[in-house]
């Protein structure tokens, strides 16, 4: 933090006649209602080495802090007289927010008493738990990094642009309010973040949508005992935790340690760390994350795989954690499989394997602030389901460490089948950077990984995880890969669809034309793709009904659901329609059932009823209906919503 940047705290104002007054029930107001904004401009401004989990509590402090003691005139400029929607109050408790988040990140000078702001918050505080925003994306990581390398009046200055939208005047009255002391070098330091204010809005920069981590349960539970016992025996304690070779120090960003039995020991061991040899997949039956061979150039650095065994057994507040829904966090229950140790662009990166989960653990090449802890789960993987693990994002770009069978590797863009292919070069089973499938925008291209082994060709899609997404095509229950012409060309229309599966840690989706419908009043057909992702853990599948009309470059969404058997292997059957305007300008009720369906119905704003798989009914615009489907064993279906 550059203390320079940031002016004493100036005079109350005189509060003139033309000044707006705010009082307390006014400002209470605004803070209550726009509450998740103002904490989230106060953990963007603070600075980032307090650790996420001090950063939340002290964002929340500040906020609450912020309302005046009285009636406050508040100065008039423009960029408190803007506020949101005009409202005083609200430009008032901002000014409170920036200026105390500005404040908290000035360094304590001898001689003088600190600043409140500048203190741990005496509340809110939150026992028992680490509490921590969601982790976001390789942007959302980029984007904090970058914030990290600022000064907190640029750091401000961004907020101010970027969140909340101000003009460039109105930033420079609020930051010199603030008590900024050189806003044109702030202002300059900000510039050229332009191109990621959209991030700022995201749920990594959230500190009122929380996760939650038990503290150190054995720790806790130690310090009680030594509590109640005496002061002697929080001594003794105190001793074995500081003991040599188990501090601090040779454990980089880990918490203390608390696990002293010989098989979490064993567990932090990294010389007890299982290696398989090169070789031993070509004589295995099984061909899983097993099987894979350490590589790597960093595979023999004690000093970072124990820092990657320490991290993982006990993060500390400073690390960012992540894990794939149903995937356990906790430590191993004895000595991991390595997989990769390795320098990977400006990270050495660590990858592990217990039977159950793969865990990537990166930390900057100069040092141990920043590191990141990701989970994924395997358990069940086959030789399509461990093909590949992303070994790092970077500038938009992913590099994957590939299966030990894996004889070629290709990116290919989903949305353009007849592009062909660009070959990737293999490095000791990493790949080079290949462009990752849109985040954001426009939905213009979706790159995807295309792997080649003795066994065929597949392709995996990249949807924020550690462990990329198999694409397969078919009717359920005996989906093959997606890689011939014909797959491809399925595939296209609803390859943009994939975004809304990230995060889900979803281990494959599946593309299925389960009906081909003819267009009233024209002479082309539609075609209705159901898409479904399975996830590793078993639950949270989420199913796609999609229309594709001729000439249309994209599907469109007619339903989805999540939970449901529907256009899965246990049940294939699957019932959706939609709203479709004709080339004449007539509105049509269009729906399908798969193949088995003897008769829809719809009812309710629209009503209409057929006997087979497709139904076309004359409609107004915005009109709802209901449907309903039976089988041709009497069973009825309902329609995807």
């Amino acid at each position: 933090m550059q203390s320079q940047d940031v002016a004493p705290r100036p005079a109350p104002a005189s509060g003139s006649a033309a000044d707006p007054v705010v009082d307390v029930e006014q400002a209470e107001a605004a803070l209550v209602e726009h509450y998740p904004r103002l904490v989230r401009i106060a953990y963007l401004v603070l600075p980032p080495g307090l650790g996420r989990g001090r950063r939340v509590l002290t964002a929340h402090a500040l906020t609450q802090r912020a309302l005046p003691r009285g009636r406050t005139a508040a100065p008039v400029i423009p960029a408190q007289s803007a506020g949101r929607e005009g409202d005083p109050g609200y430009a008032f408790v901002r000014l409170q927010v920036v200026r105390t988040a500005l404040e908290a990140g000035l360094p304590l000078r001898r001689r003088a008493w600190p600043k409140r702001s500048q203190l741990p918050p005496l509340l809110p505080q939150v026992w028992g738990l680490r509490l921590f925003p969601r982790s976001g994306g390789a942007d959302e990581l980029a984007l904090d990094q970058r914030l990290s390398a600022m000064s907190g009046p640029a750091r401000a200055a961004c907020v101010l642009r970027g969140l909340e939208k101000l003009p460039e005047g109105d930033v420079r009255e609020l930051l010199t309010a603030a008590g900024v002391a050189d806003v044109d070098a702030a202002l300059d330091e900000a510039a050229g973040a332009e191109d990621a204010y959209a991030l700022l809005d995201s749920p990594e920069f959230d500190p009122c949508s929380l996760q939650a981590r038990p503290t150190d349960l054995m720790r806790r539970r130690q310090h009680m005992k030594a509590a109640l016992a005496a002061a002697a025996a929080v001594a003794v304690c105190g001793a074995l935790l500081g003991m040599p070779g188990d501090g601090w120090g040779p454990d980089g960003a880990a918490a203390p340690p608390y696990a002293q039995n010989p098989a979490a020991r064993a567990a932090l061991n990294p010389a007890l760390l299982l290696k398989v040899p090169a070789a031993a997949w070509e004589s295995s039956a099984r061909t899983d994350f097993s099987v894979w061979p350490a590589r790597g150039d960093l595979t023999g650095d004690r000093a970072l795989l124990r820092r990657a065994l320490a991290v993982w057994a006990r993060p500390g507040e400073s690390v960012q954690v992540s894990a794939t829904p149903g995937t356990p966090s906790g430590g191993p229950s004895g000595p991991p499989q390595l997989l990769y140790a390795g320098t990977v662009d400006n990270a050495r990166v660590v990858l592990l394997y217990d039977g159950l989960r793969i865990v990537r653990y990166a930390e900057p090449r100069d040092g141990t602030k920043g590191a990141a802890l990701d989970f994924a789960r395997v358990d069940g993987a086959d030789r399509a389901g461990a093909g590949a693990v992303v070994l790092g994002r970077a500038d938009g770009n992913i590099r994957y460490l590939t299966a030990p069978w894996v004889t070629k590797a290709a990116e290919r863009d989903l949305l353009k089948p007849s592009s062909g292919v660009m070959d990737l070069t293999l490095t000791g089973g990493a790949t080079a950077p290949m462009a990752g499938p849109a985040q954001s925008g426009a939905c213009t291209s979706w790159n995807v990984l295309q792997l080649t082994d003795a066994s065929g060709t597949r392709l995996l899609t990249d949807l924020g995880e550690l462990v990329p997404a198999r694409l397969t095509t078919g009717r359920p229950g005996s989906v093959k890969d997606a890689s011939g012409a014909g797959a491809l060309r399925a595939w296209a229309p609803y390859a943009c669809s994939l975004g809304a599966m990230r995060s889900s840690g979803v281990r494959s989706v599946n593309a299925w034309a389960y009906a081909s419908q003819p267009l009233p009043d024209t002479g082309g057909a539609a075609d209705w793709v159901c898409t479904r992702a399975e996830t590793w853990q078993g639950g949270g599948e989420r199913v796609l009904a999609q229309f594709h009309t001729p000439g249309s470059t994209y599907g469109a969404v007619a339903a989805k659901a999540e939970n449901v058997p529907a256009c899965g292997a246990k049940d294939p059957q699957v019932l959706a329609g939609v709203l479709w305007k004709s080339g004449t300008g007539s509105w049509y009720l269009l729906a399908a059932g798969s193949r088995g369906t003897s008769s829809i119905s719809a009812t309710g704003g629209v009503t209409g009823s057929t006997r087979g798989n497709l139904l076309a009914v004359k409609a107004e615009q915005g009109g709802q209906a209901e449907l309903k489907g039976t089988l041709e064993d009497g069973r009825a279906v309902s329609g995807l919503r």
